[in-house]
């Protein structure tokens, strides 16, 4: 039997049912032809001053806490850019369109 994951009155539970924002980090990396995506708790402010710590380090790395399995590393000299967005909640099924 696998477990539910409804929520109280039978709706679906969110993964910041804690009441916390969750930033989506977008991380291009030098010679890589993909992003990484990262979802983290973190805010903003923490993800840029981790940045601009790694990079006045010769030898700095970037570490973000990702919400789900736990630290992304970087070298910050690889690093190619950070695009920060907060997760939007999104609306789904027919309704939502003429809201």
């Amino acid at each position: 039997m696998r477990p539910s994951r409804d929520g109280p009155a039978g709706g679906r539970r969110d993964a910041m049912d804690d009441g916390s924002s969750a930033l989506q980090v977008r991380i291009g990396v030098q010679n890589v032809p993909k992003e990484l995506v990262v979802d983290t708790a973190e805010s903003a402010d923490e993800v840029t001053d981790a940045l601009s710590a790694a990079l006045g380090d010769p030898n700095g790395v970037l570490v973000l806490k990702d919400r789900r399995s736990g630290r992304i590393v970087i070298p910050a000299a690889r690093v190619g850019y950070l695009e920060i967005s907060e997760d939007e909640q999104r609306n789904v099924g027919f309704g939502t369109q003429y809201a």
